[in-house]
């Protein structure tokens, strides 16, 4: 995948080796690579192994074997599940971005929409609603789960209506909420999520294979947990949109739900005591710790020493940009006049209060205040660096770009064109900013989703 510009900005040996240390961390966390790696059939027996886990299914138990696929990679997954158990599966649903076909007997293909829900949305919940009242004690339902579902199925409590549900996502978007919290209210406005899914399913034996897209892998909030339990309640739904400020800019309709749980009229989310841990198996067989792993283990092949930072980053993007930046500073000054390139990685989910009108993602503003930071206290002549943040589905934020990277180089045309990237910053328009200095990363879907990745090379400029 070469989708670093190495003909336009130079320092081609950092930049091979970024495409080389990234590619192969996303190749780890291929939906179609995941799959494969944990599920092994023969004959009639199924073996499952995911973090330590390990578990034998003998599927002549079962009656009948349905199979249903939500999330960013569900296609993806879809596949490689399907030549594995294809034959065995009476039923399932596959949900697919309008660019995806998908084509396997007894499958059914909806279109489903992300980041926001529309009509499409609700047709798809309708749809797995309909499945669900189908399967009794003796069936067994495979959950393929990935990021991304909790828009592309939806159905919300009434009288709240999909305007009034995608209205206060935005805004607590826009607020800098995190995915946890966006999904306990999205939770507690929903018919499907929070383990009502799960329950609706709960005669079956269910198994959840999981893509991982949030930090500590949380059950509760990978996809709104539709098939799982939550521990949250209709009150810390309403602690959230008062500490954004929300409450009393939220519809009408999303404030009488919320009240009337609260007063226990409205049924609460699926609770872990309700949950038969006999007839429910959770497995996540990929997460951000897979692709850091991977990348810092290719960082080494190539002569880097890998440092993992975090496989939890989390927080506004511009505090956390700063304290790279100052660790960046430490270890510049601490280093011998000879040392090993390093790779400073991490792993995580940042957050973005959009206080401008610009464009961009959580990726491109860690991105540009790093920039920022350095710009201002620069390092020693004698290194050379380069830097990327980006989103390992490719969509960063409401943009085209998974992300964008910097460099000396990326400086000296920002320079050059008069930039200023605290204007950019204080907008919240880091996509403009790097479109105009070309270092955007733009891979398109990458079919995965295991939050973003941050790469930081450091070494020192050979003489001549």
């Amino acid at each position: 995948m070469g989708w670093l510009k190495t003909d336009l900005l130079g320092q081609t040996d950092l930049i091979k080796a970024a495409e080389d240390i990234l590619n192969l961390a996303l190749s780890k966390v291929e939906p179609g690579n995941l799959i494969n790696q944990s599920l092994k059939r023969e004959d009639e027996k199924l073996e499952i192994k995911a973090k330590g886990e390990r578990v034998v299914i003998n599927l002549e138990a079962y009656r009948r074997i349905y199979l249903i696929a939500i999330g960013k990679a569900a296609p993806f997954m879809a596949k490689a599940f399907l030549y594995l158990l294809g034959d065995r599966i009476n039923k399932g649903i596959v949900l697919c971005p309008p660019s995806i076909e998908f084509f396997w007997p007894r499958i059914e293909r909806l279109e489903a929409p992300h980041p926001f829900p529309d009509e499409r949305s609700l047709k798809v919940a309708e749809k797995i609603i309909r499945l669900g009242r189908e399967v009794q004690e003796n069936d067994l339902v495979f959950f393929l789960i990935s990021g991304g579902a909790s828009a592309q199925m939806v159905m919300p409590v009434k009288p709240v209506t999909l305007a009034d549900k995608t209205k206060i996502m935005k805004l607590l978007m826009e607020a800098g909420a995190d995915i946890r919290e966006l999904n306990i209210v999205r939770k507690h406005l929903s018919q499907v999520k929070g383990g009502k899914l799960g329950k609706l399913f709960a005669p079956a034996t269910i198994i959840n294979l999981i893509i991982s897209d949030v930090i500590d892998d949380d059950l509760e909030t990978i996809a709104s947990g539709p098939t799982t339990w939550d521990s949250s309640t209709f009150e810390k739904a309403r602690e959230i949109l008062g500490k954004y400020n929300l409450w009393d800019k939220s519809p009408k309709s999303i404030k009488e739900v919320l009240e009337r749980g609260q007063k226990g009229k409205i049924e609460e989310t699926r609770k872990k005591e309700e949950v038969n841990s006999q007839r429910i198996l959770n497995f996540i067989i990929g997460n951000i710790e897979v692709a850091v792993a991977a990348a810092a283990r290719r960082a080494r092949e190539l002569g880097f020493y890998p440092l993992i930072l975090s496989l939890r980053e989390k927080g506004e993007a511009k505090e956390k940009a700063s304290q790279w930046a100052a660790l960046i500073q430490s270890i510049s000054l601490g280093l011998k006049e000879n040392f090993k390139p390093l790779a400073l990685l991490s792993g995580g989910e940042l957050t973005v209060t959009v206080k401008g009108k610009g464009k961009g993602g959580r990726n491109m503003e860690f991105a540009l205040a790093l920039l920022k930071e350095i710009m201002a206290r620069p390092l020693p002549e004698n290194y050379d660096w380069w830097a990327v943040s980006l989103a390992t589905d490719g969509i960063d934020g409401p943009t085209h770009a998974a992300g964008a990277f910097i460099s000396p180089i990326v400086i000296q045309k920002a320079l050059n064109l008069g930039l200023d990237p605290e204007f950019y910053l204080n907008d919240n328009d880091s996509l403009t900013f790097f479109d105009k200095v070309g270092s955007l990363i733009v891979t398109g879907p990458t079919g995965t989703n295991v939050m973003d990745l941050r790469l930081f090379l450091l070494k020192t400029i050979e003489p001549f």
